[in-house]
């Protein structure tokens, strides 16, 4: 009598043993997995995003600004100095330089512009 509750018992037992596995399955994919997706697509769009122009970071720390975009072999060419140019593929781009001061409609140092006080 006591095998014939021990077997009806153990049936119902494997689902609640696997109902952690599937919680941790979950909490891992919520936390760890999707926002790393995310961070991905967010960087691959900056990386679309980036323009002749703009200021950026090179993921090994370099900085420069993109003077030509070869959008067939997805090549950028960086200055990194005056008369100093560099290409790498797009996808080293880390991020983009943006200046904290600068607020839009600001006029650069050494334009006119309105007159501000210190």
């Amino acid at each position: 009598m006591f095998e014939l509750l021990a077997q009806e018992s153990s049936g119902g037992g494997s689902l609640v043993a696997f109902l952690p596995l599937l919680a941790m399955g979950i909490i891992f994919y919520f936390l760890l997995i999707r926002p790393q997706q995310r961070r991905a697509k967010a960087q691959q769009q900056l990386q679309r995003d980036a323009d002749i122009g703009d200021e950026v970071v090179t993921t090994a720390g370099v900085f420069g600004t993109i003077i030509d975009i070869d959008e067939e072999a997805d090549i950028v060419t960086l200055e990194i100095a005056p008369g100093t140019r560099i290409r790498m593929v797009r996808a080293g781009i880390g991020r983009i330089v943006v200046d904290e001061d600068e607020e839009p409609g600001d006029v650069p140092d050494g334009q006119d512009g309105p007159i501000q006080q210190a």
